[in-house]
């Protein structure tokens, strides 16, 4: 065998490890992408030209909020805004298109209190699908029927769901497990979230707690 096929057979076998490296490499990256934004990362790619402008576009959220200085809620911040949330809520039986477009400035509220910079709709949605890619759908839901609310296109059923949507964004950034907000640092349970919709507790008189 000649020198330029020895060289020739060589190049091919470079080529072809290459790809093979690059084709695994590609197969993987989409799969940590997909693990890590489950449905969103479905959404994105329907929603893109292809594939490749949709992971392209996950991973510059990825970059964007990287440089966001996220901070967890003191113990007396999510006690505090539970609250105002349990108030938005009670607010829902008499005044319900108020009390979404309440939870809509309380979602806000905490995400500049968090350090997300909330701008317009789609960019503080895609900024939130980086840390909670399993519930900004509902957060989109919540914005669309709340958008409808303003035009008078939305009857009640609409507005208890859009509620509902918001609040499990708000309990994803309180960081509330099993109906109760907890304290990073040590685990200790803030205060209970009262379920929606759900009267207050009665004492032995019959008088509300």
């Amino acid at each position: 065998m000649d020198n330029t096929l020895l060289i020739v057979l060589m190049l091919i076998a470079i080529i072809v490890v290459a790809a093979a490296a690059w084709f695994f490499y590609r197969r993987r990256t989409s799969e940590q992408l997909k693990d890590r934004f489950g449905p969103e990362y479905d959404r994105t790619v329907e929603r893109a030209s292809s594939r490749d402008d949709a992971e392209k576009e996950l991973r510059e959220r990825e970059a964007r909020v990287t440089r966001f200085k996220i901070v967890a809620l003191r113990q007396e911040e999510a006690q505090g805004y539970q609250t105002k949330w349990q108030s938005v809520q009670a607010q829902f039986v008499d005044e319900p298109k108020v009390a979404v477009s309440e939870a809509n400035h309380l979602i806000q509220e905490v995400m500049r209190k968090r350090g997300y910079p909330v701008s317009e709709f789609e960019q503080s949605a895609a900024d939130l699908s980086v840390q909670y890619p399993r519930v900004v759908e509902n957060y989109r839901i919540a914005y669309e029927i709340a958008e409808r609310n303003k035009r008078g296109d939305a009857d009640t059923e609409d507005l208890r769901r859009a509620l509902v949507s918001y609040r499990s964004l708000f309990e994803e950034l309180l960081e509330i497990k099993g109906g109760h907000a907890v304290d990073r640092k040590n685990g200790e349970v803030v205060r209970p979230s009262q379920p929606f919709g759900s009267k207050k507790p009665r004492n032995k008189r019959g008088m509300h707690a």
